[in-house]
């Protein structure tokens, strides 16, 4: 079966209106020449009215960074409901960014309510995983992966994987220039849904696996081409259109 790429933007604490305004209308001028590619960007929570009004009417779609594991309003200062999120048209929500993991201490136990708390709003969570560098050259990559992945199977079941996406991040390739080979990264999403289909067989057969990284216009081809890799969780490359837009056309051509 033949998976629908995917290609998302992160813009992790970057925008303005005006910067966002100028990005948006070169994303969206070039949308149909991606009709084979599912296209998303996942703004700061602070610009989702602004955005989604930019993308009405287009193929782009609207998703979040973060949320809180909440699934009821509360004294919760800071923190934004799932359904508050879907209320302006959000469809994806990022969960367990490994920036979220290190500098904010969300653990594996709090990574998995979050995807919970996702899906409860009707949002279909984008779970990262990924290793350190210490950790890949430990040999420890797969333990590491597993151990992420297994704790959102174990609160959530496998049945769940099936309105979600997982995005393998080494975290020694995020914002660094450095990314992992094409080999590595299939390696990587090979393992991912091996683990997967260990639970069902059919599920691991269809979700879509991203890659994020240090995605490039360059590199972009060559890492969407291994059989595992279903597009990419695009970081710093999703705040310049013609970079960006070089991305999707790489996933275009692949799906053609």
């Amino acid at each position: 079966m033949k998976r629908r790429y995917l290609v998302a933007g992160n813009w992790k604490m970057h925008g303005s209106l005006s910067a966002n305004a100028a990005l948006l209308d070169a994303l969206c001028a070039r949308a149909a020449e991606f009709p084979a590619v599912e296209l998303l960007v996942c703004p700061p929570a602070v610009y989702l009215e602004s955005v989604q009004r930019r993308l009405a009417g287009t193929p782009w779609q609207l998703g979040a960074q973060n949320l809180s594991e909440q699934t009821e309003p509360g004294a919760h200062t800071g923190e934004i409901l799932g359904r508050m999120l879907a209320e302006f048209g959000c469809r994806y929500v990022i969960v367990g960014h490994s920036e979220r993991r290190a500098l904010y201490g969300e653990d594996d136990a709090r990574v998995a309510r979050k995807f919970a708390a996702a899906q409860h709003s009707g949002l279909r969570p984008i779970l990262c995983v990924g290793e350190t560098l210490e950790q890949r050259e430990a040999g420890q990559t797969e333990a590491v992966l597993a151990r992420q992945l297994d704790a959102v199977l174990a609160h959530c079941g496998i049945a769940a994987f099936e309105r979600a996406v997982i995005a393998y991040e080494p975290v020694w390739a995020i914002g660094t220039g450095r990314n992992a080979t094409p080999e590595q990264a299939q390696a990587a999403h090979a393992f991912l849904r091996g683990r997967l289909a260990e639970k069902d067989a059919k599920l691991s057969n269809s979700i879509r696996l991203l890659y994020g990284g240090s995605v490039k216009a360059d590199n972009a081809q060559a890492l969407f081409a291994g059989a595992d890799v279903d597009g990419g969780l695009v970081g710093g490359a999703s705040l310049k259109a013609d970079e960006f837009l070089a991305i999707c056309a790489a996933a275009q051509r692949l799906s053609e």
